[in-house]
């Protein structure tokens, strides 16, 4: 059997452990932090389950919950409450509610977007004209978010729908978003329908059948999945350290880790997209190039725990979103009481508040709890005092898919067919959530089974 070094220990780079395992491979996994999970951390403060990074997967990929059975999981999977699922949006220093019917960025009930205040009379008028849209005739080279969307709905809804709605999701910016990397879906209704409403709403019966939720995720939360994987990946030693170097031999790679080498006949670098870089140079100089231009950004999550009784009135919806436009520094809040079951006692609230950006990085927890206080004191009326804070940073964990994205992974894919035995998997590459980083993991594992 092959010897295999799998350098990260996110989900990824977990998943491709636990797979190998599961064919009689077994592997050294090699992780600079202290501990296992990447980005996925939990919290248990207070009685309150409190992630530090994501919160949940999106149901309809069907990979986080396939390793979810497969570990003896499934009963402890619970769904977003979709029944309080309202979402408020700053426009004007007021929360407004998203509208009803608004199906990420596409609006599809037209009376709640007659009604709403969030955008202006000739943006409804636009929104409505859409409809008519005929498909172009020819392909499109990719465009931005930002642009995608103001040619179907105008610049307001740019301002007020995509950015906020994506802000939470990639931490970036719509102008340079690739729209074919980030929103396929609706790159297709395009090219086939024309105007996206109309393409929604007629490809909506399809979806017909047992509704599920729209998040899912672990009663005592991510964090237990994590463990799982670890502990039925028997196969698996872990190693703690940085990798400094990584040279191709004659018979596979060596790892350089603080000094000594680690010897393998196969790596899968399930790291972030610039740490695979900054080992790639020797074995593949175009490959690190191509790696070295998916950019990250910096995230935190800064979590506030308060007694429910001082927050009840203002605890609406699953939260709220701040769009750039009338941004400070935080972007988003969530109720997490609200929005999953069995994650709050019932005396208790926690408000989990993002913000990113460099400047952000820099401030102490201390400034941005104080930042944080203020904001959703001046947002949300939330006065009453904490009973608890927390402060999470990821630098530089959030990737860009950026403009051209998708052709880069073209060439880079066909790059990494020309280096046997060397793998990527992880949020760099094709898809950002839970449930494609396992599937990525999986995917490396199986071509190295494979290949044995």
């Amino acid at each position: 059997m092959p010897s295999v070094a799998i350098v990260g220990g996110g989900i990824s780079g977990l998943s491709t452990a636990y797979y190998l395992s599961k064919a009689g491979i077994s592997s050294t996994l090699i992780e600079s932090r202290p501990r296992l999970g990447g980005v996925i951390q939990t919290e248990h403060i207070q009685n309150c389950v409190v992630e530090a990074g994501p919160d949940s997967f999106i149901s309809v990929k069907p990979w986080a919950m396939d390793l979810i059975r497969e570990l003896g999981m499934e009963d402890e999977v619970i769904g977003s409450n979709d029944h309080e699922r309202v979402t408020y949006i700053r426009r004007r220093g007021r929360l407004v509610e998203l509208p009803d019917g608004v199906q990420m960025l596409v609006p599809t009930k037209i009376f709640p977007m007659v009604t709403t205040p969030l955008v202006s009379w000739p943006t409804k008028v636009r929104m409505g004209l859409e409809y008519f849209r005929r498909p172009e005739t020819g392909g499109r080279a990719d465009r931005s978010v930002a642009e995608f969307v103001e040619e179907h709905y105008g610049r307001e809804a740019v301002d007020y729908l995509a950015e906020p709605l994506l802000a939470g999701i990639y931490g970036g910016d719509p102008a340079e978003l690739s729209v074919t990397s980030v929103l396929p879906r609706f790159v297709e209704i395009e090219k086939r329908y024309g105007s996206l409403t109309r393409g929604v709403l007629a490809e909506r019966p399809k979806a017909d059948g047992p509704r599920q939720p729209l998040f899912r995720t672990l009663r005592k939360g991510l964090g237990s999945l994590v463990d799982a994987v670890w502990k039925a990946a028997g196969q698996t030693t872990i190693v703690h350290g940085t990798v400094n170097a990584m040279e191709r031999v004659r018979n596979g790679f060596r790892l350089q880790l603080a000094g000594d080498w680690l010897s393998a006949d196969q790596v899968v670098l399930a790291c972030e997209a610039h740490q695979a870089a900054r080992l790639m140079p020797t074995v593949d100089a175009r490959g690190a190039e191509l790696l070295a231009s998916i950019g990250y950004n910096s995230s935190i999550t800064v979590a506030l725990g308060f007694e429910r009784s001082a927050v009840r009135e203002q605890m609406r919806g699953f939260g709220f979103l701040v769009p750039k436009r009338e941004r400070r520094r935080l972007l988003a809040c969530t109720w997490v009481g609200n929005k999953f079951p069995h994650r709050v006692p019932e005396t208790l609230a926690v408000l989990r508040c993002f913000a990113g950006g460099d400047a952000a990085m820099a401030e102490t927890d201390a400034a941005l709890v104080f930042a944080m206080r203020q904001e959703i004191r001046e947002i949300a009326a939330v006065r009453a005092e904490p009973l608890f804070s927390e402060v999470f940073r990821w630098p530089r964990s959030m990737a860009q898919y950026t403009v051209g994205h998708a052709e880069r992974m073209v060439e880079l894919d066909a790059r990494m067919a020309s280096q046997p035995g060397l793998y990527l998997a992880g949020n760099g590459y094709h898809g950002i959530g839970v449930p494609d980083c396992v599937r990525m993991g999986k995917q490396a594992a199986e071509r190295i089974a494979n290949s044995a």
